[in-house]
């Protein structure tokens, strides 16, 4: 699992994923992870009151059951989803866990040794934005928290359209808008002043990151304007789901 973790999938021979993508922001989004790799999953247990694990849960449900199937995990940083994905790939199926974020990954191999996944998950790191994944390849694809730190999403929409299989769905779990103005505020004061405090003693660590989550939270468009993004990008139908009063929604999207 450590071998295949340690590919570099989407970029030119000779460069890096890192060094090929070009984006200063990316990369310095990808130092930050690094720094926090070994304590990310405390922390999201801590941060979100242990729900990450129940909206994980409801995200993996809206993937249909199917036999033999191939599904890819776009940022799958540690592991969870690929792991709740591959118990709906049937006994012949195969998943790929994809993260631009190497330290993360190898947190995730892990995870997926420990289970003995390893025949049925495999490890890749390389970039939403330039899939290396011949066309029509999976029934399903899959994003928990990650779109957020895709510097160009509309490509990356374009590339998860391409590579899915016609019929096939893109299941998008992500931070959104609250629905209630009194909610929205609580978790504006929670995200902008207890989030990175709580983050950082965990972590241990006093990089920007537990700063920059919030702020990237903010800005990130709202349930409409990603369906929006979703169908631009091709997609026939789109539809989503607002959990915790829209704190998160699931995006489905289908090809």
């Amino acid at each position: 699992m450590l071998q295949s973790v340690e590919k570099t999938v989407g970029a030119p021979e000779g460069k890096t994923v890192s060094q090929w993508s070009g984006a200063p922001r990316e990369q310095a989004v990808q130092r930050m992870f690094s720094a926090i790799a070994p304590s990310y999953d405390l922390n999201n247990s801590l941060l979100s009151f242990g729900l990450h694990h129940r909206w994980k849960r409801l995200t993996a449900s809206y993937v249909p059951e199917v036999s033999g199937g191939r599904a890819l995990d776009i940022g799958a940083g540690t592991g969870d989803l690929a792991i709740l994905l591959d118990q709906r790939m049937g006994a012949q199926g195969q998943v790929t866990a994809m993260d631009l974020n190497f330290e993360m990954l190898k947190v995730g191999a892990q995870k997926i040794a420990a289970r003995g996944l390893n025949a049925r998950i495999q490890c890749l790191r390389g970039n939403a934005e330039s899939l290396v994944f011949p066309n029509d390849s999976f029934e399903a694809v899959t994003a928990g928290f990650c779109i957020r730190n895709v510097g160009n999403r509309p490509k990356a929409f374009t590339e998860i359209y391409r590579v899915l299989k016609p019929g096939g769905r893109f299941v998008c779990l992500e931070f959104s808008r609250p629905v209630s103005a009194l909610l929205r505020k609580a978790y504006d004061w929670y995200s902008f002043h207890m989030l990175p405090k709580i983050g950082q003693w965990v972590a241990k660590d006093h990089t920007d990151v537990y700063n920059y989550l919030p702020e990237s939270i903010r800005t990130f468009p709202d349930q409409e304007r990603l369906a929006a993004m979703l169908q631009q990008a091709g997609f026939s139908h789109v539809d989503y789901h607002n959990l915790s009063g829209g704190i998160v929604a699931i995006h489905i999207a289908v090809k």
